[in-house]
């Protein structure tokens, strides 16, 4: 193994997680802080956990609502155009009627 090239090992490194949970582990860094750890994860807790990093989750719900509320707009603008379209075939139909008689 070369000399000088290989970083530091703590073997006694601390880990931190947001649930406030710690642990020691070997690492090239003295500590880490992490998100989820195996005290807090749904997997290992058997709960359903929504953690949310930098707003993605209401993103997403703000994405969904918007999505539903265009589709229910577009429904209402299909449904005028087909009366509209059904209304200038009809006024069609009349003039074609009065220009033949």
């Amino acid at each position: 193994m070369k000399q000088g090239i290989h970083p530091k090992y703590y073997p006694q490194a601390k880990v931190v997680c947001a649930c406030g949970h710690t642990f020691n582990t070997g690492a090239t860094v003295p500590e880490m802080r992490v998100d989820i750890c195996s005290q807090c994860h749904p997997f290992f807790t058997g709960e359903m956990k929504l953690i949310d990093t930098m707003g993605k989750v209401d993103k997403f719900r703000r994405r969904v609502k918007l999505a539903a509320k265009l589709t229910k707009t577009t429904k209402k603008k299909r449904q005028k155009k087909q009366v509209l379209s059904s209304y200038k075939e009809a006024v069609a139909k009349l003039k074609e009627q009065v220009s033949k008689a």
